[in-house]
């Protein structure tokens, strides 16, 4: 067991970052830890040594990339001051509350294959968790070939790695066209990209948008990439169906009614060597569930953080930030990361906090940004047919090769009336990924129109017995 200072912070993104370097500027002792090899998460991704230039165009933080040297300097110089404890590779586990403070449990994954357990102690906690990819299936996502939208681009980031030469992008959201701008710019044909909304819900509800004019930019720098690579994007379009034998060689797709249901004649076939699909995100809940942290709806389908103006949860001593609270970008992720901050500096009587104008002006760009973040949603929402694109011999746990069919039948007969129930009388969501992948379906075929929350874990990720044994106290099971 190891005093980590004031505060702990879990997650090194936008959020994390930003929180870190404003509580190190208030007089705090931070100890900042995250699951990847460097600062920035997966929106500030860094190249691998060895990945080449295709690796560091996509990877560069032109959106955000002054914020990101600014908060990569200032935690450099409190490093340098031994105020800040960066502890990359680290990935945390569980979390446990004691009337002290929190202890965050730990493995320290630098030097793999061992594990070294760490404990940290502080009396506060801010959880910056982000967010995963959300997959909804379809006959043949299972098949080699068929990966998330934010899996293609981490390989694109990480590795200057295009996945296939010829792609074919589906689901809902803004974070398809930076995917396929980039996949285009690496050298790969995507062959179209498949959005299942269509323009008129920005049209109809032009407000956030208007006061967010650098987003309404950034889309179009997409755009125009999309349009210099000649990438067809087709909206009210969804995939509905993946073929080939021992890998994917092409989609089948089709036009959408007015809830999501394939239109009959408007199926088409598009040949592919690699699919990516999004249906946004899914915060990564995980530690705020296992400390008992109230939830509210996120209006994306999904359940998120509940926080106050100050990123303040239900449980004292704990904060949030970033697309645990909600998905929203970087720019939001920042500004919660700081407001999070604050309200630490605040609670535990550190004398140096921002003046009141400057904490103004952030709170108010945190509520544009979050209003943009619930447009968005609205816009682009989870198309409530989707389930008509499912045969009974569809994988809906590919962990468990649980099928459509025997979701749909445990819930049928009344027997299960949400994931978690699916989960006990089919092993749906018992595999390796612990329901993170499938989770947000099973939930949608038992459940219809209600929002997702991930079921309690006490461990978040997977580590060795010997990791979990040490050191110090093993947290306790929740009653």
């Amino acid at each position: 067991m190891s005093e980590a200072g004031d505060l702990v912070v879990v997650g090194a993104g936008p959020a994390g970052m930003a929180a870190a370097a404003t509580a190190l500027h208030g007089g705090l002792r931070v100890t900042l830890l995250d699951a990847g090899p460097a600062p920035g998460g997966q929106f500030w991704r860094r190249p691998v040594r060895t990945a080449g230039p295709a690796a560091a165009r996509a990877a560069d933080p032109r959106h955000g990339r002054r914020t990101y040297r600014a908060l990569s300097a200032a935690l450099s110089a409190h490093r340098r001051t031994g105020r800040l404890t960066l502890l990359t590779d680290h990935h945390a586990w569980t979390a446990a509350r004691a009337e002290d403070g929190f202890t965050v449990h730990a493995v320290d994954r630098g030097r793999a294959p061992e594990e070294t357990a760490v404990a940290l102690r502080a009396p506060a906690l801010l959880v910056a968790t982000g967010a995963y990819d959300r997959q909804l299936p379809f006959p043949g996502w299972d098949l080699p070939g068929v990966l998330t939208a934010g899996g293609l681009q981490a390989l694109l980031k990480g590795g200057g790695v295009p996945a296939g030469a010829r792609v074919v992008l589906g689901g809902t959201g803004p974070f398809l066209l930076p995917v396929a701008a980039a996949l285009a710019a690496g050298g790969a044909k995507v062959a179209a990209v498949c959005e299942a909304s269509g323009p008129s819900a920005w049209v109809r509800r032009p407000g956030p948008l208007l006061r967010c004019p650098a987003r309404w930019a950034e889309a179009a720098g997409y755009a125009a990439a999309l349009a210099r690579h000649r990438v067809p994007v087709r909206t009210r379009t969804a995939i509905t169906a993946a073929e080939g034998t021992g890998r994917v060689a092409a989609v089948r797709t089709a036009l959408l009614d007015a809830d999501g249901s394939p239109l009959p004649g408007t199926e088409r076939t598009i040949a592919a060597d690699t699919v990516g699909v999004g249906w946004g995100f899914v915060p990564q809940l995980d530690l705020l569930v296992t400390l008992g942290c109230p939830l509210a709806d996120a209006g994306d389908g999904s359940m998120a953080a509940a926080v106050d103006g100050g990123q303040r949860t239900g449980v004292p001593g704990l904060y949030a930030a970033g697309e645990t609270c909600g998905v929203g970008g970087a720019a939001l992720a920042v500004g919660e990361g700081r407001l999070a901050a604050v309200s630490v500096l605040a609670d535990l009587g550190a004398p140096g906090r921002p003046n009141p104008r400057r904490l103004a002006v952030g709170r108010a760009a945190v509520a544009r940004h979050r209003a943009f973040a619930r447009a968005v949603a609205r816009a682009h929402p989870l198309p409530p047919g989707w389930s008509s694109w499912l045969t009974d011999d569809t994988p809906v746990c590919r962990c468990e090769e649980v099928t459509a069919g025997a979701v749909r039948s445990v819930c049928a007969d009344g027997s299960a009336a949400d994931h978690r129930q699916v989960k006990q009388l089919t092993r749906a969501g018992m595999g390796w990924c612990q329901g993170r992948m499938c989770g947000p379906a099973v939930h949608g075929l038992a459940a219809p129109g209600q929002p997702y929350a991930p079921a309690e874990r006490l461990i978040a990720t997977p580590l060795t017995l010997g990791a979990l044994a040490g050191p110090g106290e093993p947290p306790s099971v929740p009653s």
